[in-house]
């Protein structure tokens, strides 16, 4: 994806916050609270002049109503200079990802020199609302010229119009939530419980082996957690070093208790965080003394029915960015796919595996690629270290470019699944 002008653009640095359970640690932190916090940590650990930065862009997918843009709000912290534009965007739960494509377009373009991308979510936090019935009384109400009116109007307010509306994780076009989806998915393509169970075990495990061993860790800056600040978050809380595989297949089935295979166990929990990335062109961050992780090689989008299997899109996606990278899936060295569901990653898999998947999808001879389980999601997934929707993306894209780093890899693979039916994928190149 390099721009004409051949300006190629460097992932320089990531970092984030804990991620923790929709609930718990986080529960008094709002998403902008989540994104000040990992851009700042960022700023500290870089280094970067934040004088320096020309844009700033994040990504949130239930953002609140009472701040629309939350890149802007991360933009004006006292560190930056009041004049540096800001804007948001929504692919769901590959937001992050595509805040790190727009901040590598404009680099790319030489509209920029200097970026901070990155996501936001606080599933504690999101927008309740009214019924639409009570908020057409409420603005009635707020017109009337007399307290009498007023309470004239109110009183016509009945139980059910008080009851509260929250932002459902369905597909507005099928009704469908995401798990229902899932479901569906695993009943048409033949992804057993216990191969669901044992990728989730599988994700806990490496999980809690990265955490173990400080790398995941090392990409987290500490949270001193409110309202009394005397408790520092430093990890992951949704990651379950002791799990079994028995215990993950006693679990009741969630969205389908009669017949279905997806559990809370097998699937990524709700989950606030946040995380940010330093993005910058190769020649700019060099001769101003940094040392690139990884250089942007291409991304893709792609996008599919949602009323067929939702969450397939990476696998139009993905080959789609291996085309434009001038590369094969044999060429990958490792590959970080989100772990929306353990039945997502096993069906995305399969996909990519089969050669008649390729033919009657991909209008392809081949397979799109044979994954070696050795170098994909080497440190776990979304499973176990969670899911803020907006964050995922720069999480992923931080964690791969550190691990390509520490094992001397050429080229590495990022794949999200989205609301949607969307699919994203970047390919990550080596800065040598």
């Amino acid at each position: 994806m390099n721009s004409s002008n051949g300006r190629r653009v460097a992932i320089v640095g990531g970092c984030r916050t804990p991620f923790a359970r929709a609930g718990t640690a986080f529960r008094d932190l709002t998403a902008v609270d989540l994104a000040k916090l990992a851009t700042r940590e960022l700023l500290a650990r870089t280094e970067v002049d934040p004088g320096a930065v020309d844009q700033v862009i994040f990504g949130q997918v239930l953002p609140s109503v009472l701040v629309a843009n939350v890149a802007r709000e991360v933009s004006l912290l006292p560190q930056f200079p009041r004049t540096i534009p800001a804007h948001s965007l929504n692919r769901a739960c590959a937001s992050s990802g595509q805040a790190i494509t727009e901040a590598h377009d404009q680099i790319a373009l030489g509209h920029a020199d200097v970026v901070i991308a990155g996501g936001t979510e606080s599933l504690s936090d999101i927008p309740i609302l009214h019924s639409r019935r009570f908020s057409a009384l409420l603005v009635e109400a707020g017109k009337a010229k007399t307290l009498g009116r007023r309470l004239a109007i109110l009183a016509r307010t009945r139980p059910r119009d008080l009851v509260p509306v929250t932002p459902a994780i369905a597909e507005p076009s099928t009704g469908m939530t995401m798990g229902q989806s899932a479901e569906k998915m695993a009943k048409e393509n033949g992804i057993s419980r216990e191969a669901q169970d044992r990728f989730a075990l599988r994700s806990h495990q490496l999980a809690a082996a990265g955490t173990a061993d400080g790398r995941l860790t090392a990409e987290i800056g500490p949270v001193f957690v409110p309202p009394r600040f005397d408790v520092i978050a430093t990890s992951d809380n949704g990651i379950r070093a002791d799990t079994s595989y028995d215990q993950l297949a006693s679990l009741r089935p969630v969205f389908d208790r009669r017949y279905g295979t997806v559990t809370a166990g097998n699937a990524s929990p709700l989950t606030d965080g946040a995380a940010a990335v330093l993005v910058m062109a190769e020649e700019v961050a060099r001769a101003s003394g940094f040392v690139p992780l990884a250089l942007v090689r291409s991304y893709a989008v792609a996008a599919v029915d949602p009323a067929d299997q939702l969450l397939m899109g990476p696998t139009y996606a993905v080959p789609k960015a291996l085309e434009r990278a001038g590369l094969h899936w044999k060429d990958l060295g490792l590959v970080e796919m989100h772990e929306a569901f353990a039945v997502q990653v096993l069906s995305n898999v399969q996909a990519f595996e089969s050669r008649a998947w390729a033919e009657a999808h991909l209008g392809r001879s081949e397979p799109v690629g044979e994954v070696d389980w050795d170098a994909t999601n080497v440190m776990g997934g979304s499973i176990a270290i969670g899911h803020p929707f907006g964050a995922t993306g720069a999480r992923l894209v931080t964690t791969l470019a550190n691990e390509m780093r520490r094992r001397g890899v050429q080229f590495g693979l990022v794949s999200i699944c989205a609301q949607g039916g969307m699919g994203f994928a970047m390919v990550l190149e080596a800065a040598r």
